[in-house]
């Protein structure tokens, strides 16, 4: 998938479809709250393998029951590509399973 970035419009357009995800700082972000640290990392872990599958990297934090991740295209200068909607909608279907919202 190629790295060039999105006009405004898109990205507004595909965060209308990724609820709690904002544009902010030139990048998407979103913070999901867990149950509990554990599940807070299982999360992150499972993010993380996500990102490894996909080769596409975020900021990436955890809290005590809370993940927060920063996500923008280093290789487009920091740019909003598709790159990052994919990884944030991938992230979203991993959220239910993990009791995240």
């Amino acid at each position: 998938m190629t790295a060039d970035p999105l006009p405004h419009q898109q990205i507004e357009d595909r965060l209308a479809q990724l609820p709690g995800w904002a544009l902010e700082d030139d990048g998407i972000t979103r913070a999901y709250r867990l149950g509990s640290h554990f599940a807070a990392a299982a999360f992150t872990t499972h993010i993380a393998q996500v990102q490894d599958e996909l080769n596409h990297h975020s900021d990436l934090t955890l809290g005590y029951d809370t993940v927060r991740l920063a996500v923008r295209t280093h290789s487009a200068d920091g740019a909003i590509t598709a790159l990052d909607l994919d990884l944030a909608a991938r992230i979203e279907q991993l959220a239910p399973a993990h009791g995240a919202h």
